[in-house]
């Protein structure tokens, strides 16, 4: 193999934050290399799952909005990356329904709709349907007559979504390097190392920055899915593009074994089950478990490293690093090449050591 050869701007980690931002680096005409200790398909963006949510509409903030503007370009953003990559990504914004159990639950329903015709500016919908209108097999128990329908929730192929990643990359002639640590041969680079990169820079700052977190999702086949994504408590139920339907997450701050499924996992699935009885007639095609990133802050850790110059930071996707990526790929591409800083204050590194130090 030849030498790498210098190049503008190395990626550090090849997880779905650091592919995305690999591509709208290579896109906008940077000399783009990516490489991992590991391999893409060994991260924790390689799941199963690909729920593409919104938070609630209500208690607006630049968060919010953020991940919002995210969800609204995903549907063009992928469709770029597979036009380049001459694969599907799995990508399709079907809507999430929840179910309403409580006229507590109702009234929060109505809060969150008004709030939603300002907040989403009619580019997308939070409103409440009569349960008696949707599909009747497809639709879970909902007690109080009513469900929420949000119209920008969209669901991904994860594995499908990281290979036309990787295929967009090598159509834009950018190297993508497995078993390989960081090079030192740009002139910039930006750390997307996930919990590995929490770990690190926790060790550097001297506080605990973040943690690991654990999830754990599987797939049925064999079910006659509905159109909509489904979202009740902790469980989403995910139908994709391929006859599939994914279910999970669970999310583990104790653990015994990162990899591997377990009790947790069976006790998901049991929830599913009695939330919606035509996944009884599924069968279990692959179940998974991945640590994922959580920062202390709970949110996206974005820009300069505070010590370290050309030297930058993309982590802490934790359970919304997914539907994020269209967003974050932008901001980074923008800041490493215009120097122009569009990152919320809230997802700095500055916020973040202020965090850990209240902890």
């Amino acid at each position: 193999m030849a030498s790498p050869r210098t190049v503008d701007i190395e990626i550090v980690g090849a997880g779905m934050l650091g592919l995305s931002i690999a591509y709208e680096c290579a896109r906008r005409g940077l000399a783009v290399r990516v490489v991992d200790t590991a391999s893409p398909r060994q991260s924790s963006s390689y799941g199963l799952l690909g729920a593409l949510s919104p938070h609630s509409p209500d208690s607006w903030n630049s968060k919010k909005q953020f991940q919002f503007d995210s969800l609204l370009m995903a549907e063009e953003w992928w469709r770029n990356v597979e036009r380049k990559a001459g694969s599907n990504a799995g990508y399709a914004r079907l809507g999430r329904i929840i179910p309403i159990a409580t006229e507590r639950g109702l009234d929060l329903a109505r809060r969150r709709q008004r709030a939603a015709a300002g907040n989403w500016a009619g580019q997308a919908q939070w409103k409440l349907v009569r349960s008696s209108e949707l599909d009747p097999d497809w639709t879970p128990e909902c007690r109080a007559g009513w469900a929420v329908l949000d119209t920008l929730s969209a669901r991904i192929q994860p594995r499908m979504a990281v290979e036309a990643l990787l295929a967009a990359l090598r159509e834009l002639d950018c190297e993508v390097l497995e078993g390989t640590a960081a090079t030192g041969l740009a002139a910039r680079t930006i750390l997307a190392t996930g919990v590995k990169g929490l770990e690190q820079l926790s060790r550097e700052f001297g506080r605990t920055l973040g943690m690991p977190e654990k999830g754990q999702a599987l797939l049925l086949g064999n079910v006659a899915a509905g159109r909509h994504m489904i979202f009740s408590g902790r469980l989403f139920i995910v139908p994709h593009a391929d006859g599939t339907v994914a279910v999970g997450s669970t999310s583990e701050r104790e653990f015994e074994d990162a990899r591997k499924t377990d009790d947790s996992l069976d006790e998901l699935l049991s929830e599913a089950e009695r939330l919606l009885p035509a996944l009884k007639d599924g069968h279990v095609v692959e179940r998974w478990a991945h640590l994922r990133p959580r920062s202390v802050t709970r949110t996206l850790v974005l820009g300069a490293h505070p010590h370290k110059p050309a030297t930058y930071v993309a982590n802490g996707g934790f359970k919304t690093g997914i539907g994020m990526a269209p967003k974050v790929a932008s901001v980074m591409a923008t800041l490493v090449l215009d120097g122009v800083d569009d990152i919320p204050p809230e997802f700095s590194m500055a916020r973040l050591l202020e965090a850990a130090d209240r902890h």
